[in-house]
């Protein structure tokens, strides 16, 4: 999804210090701050801290902001630094890696579980957007930040080494071996990729909530279930599993927030 474009008057007056121009803009990115810290941490409230700390270092920078590139493209690298950068949140275990997640996904399929009243696909869905996240995780933050990026919220490669920095070339190579590293992970276990595999969604749903990773009563990732069966079969690579995620928006509350700490 293309970041949103802010209008250039709306910018100038942010940028001169109009106060509502300021809260609108946040508006107006949040949503944007709030993918990308979301991919990138798994854990939704890290996500939502992540995002008001980036927009309070994008409403105290504002005025530095001199009109060289789009306003989005400067808060995306600003987004990109402090993600790259931040203290290591809870989901992001140095000991998790991909033959450890290979080797959990082998276990304790088809255990028996209590769905306390939850339908069960949509505990699939809550397994097939955990663990799809975990995978991410086995990434280091660099790659996985040029997977995110480039295949799931499908930037260019110009504009995603502009806001991380780099040249074209050296993000494509990132990207490629990303890529490469999760679609083949994900065609030796996922069978959601190659039906050969034995894992499944569903026949994950009682080890997740046996090893804590997904609570019936407080899903963290599932939103919707109309459609859920047909988005969860005929993959043809995994990016496109990534983008079929539900995207969880920014919480309204955080621009006021923003605007409370920078008061």
């Amino acid at each position: 999804m293309p970041p949103v474009e802010v209008p250039s008057q709306l910018v100038a007056a942010a940028v001169g210090g109009d106060r509502q121009a300021l809260e609108q803009l946040l508006r107006l990115t949040a949503d944007d701050v709030r993918r990308l810290a979301q991919r990138m941490l798994w854990h939704p409230e890290d996500a939502e801290d992540a995002t008001q700390e980036i927009l309070v270092k994008v409403a105290t920078r504002l005025s530095t902001f001199r009109g060289d590139a789009r306003v989005s493209t400067w808060i995306h690298r600003i987004a990109v630094n402090h993600l790259l950068t931040t203290r290591r949140r809870r989901a992001e275990d140095p000991s998790l890696t991909f033959a450890a997640f290979g080797r959990d996904l082998a276990e304790d399929l088809d255990a028996a579980y209590d769905a306390r009243g939850v339908d069960e696909d949509l505990l699939a869905q809550e397994v097939m957007v955990g663990c799809t996240q975990g995978m991410l995780l086995c990434l280091d933050r660099e790659h996985r930040m040029a997977y995110v990026l480039g295949e799931v919220l499908q930037f260019s490669s110009q504009d995603a080494a502009t806001v991380c920095s780099v040249t074209p070339a050296a993000y494509r190579k990132r990207l490629q071996r990303a890529r490469s590293r999760l679609q083949a992970f994900m065609r030796g276990h996922c069978g959601l990729l190659d039906p050969a595999n034995a894992c499944r969604c569903h026949r994950r749903v009682g080890a997740a909530i046996a090893h804590g990773r997904a609570d019936p009563s407080n899903l963290l990732f599932a939103t919707r279930v109309e459609g859920l069966k047909r988005d969860m079969e005929a993959f043809t690579d995994a990016g496109a599993i990534f983008r079929s995620h539900p995207e969880l928006r920014a919480d309204s509350g955080i621009v006021d927030a923003v605007l409370r700490a920078i008061a």
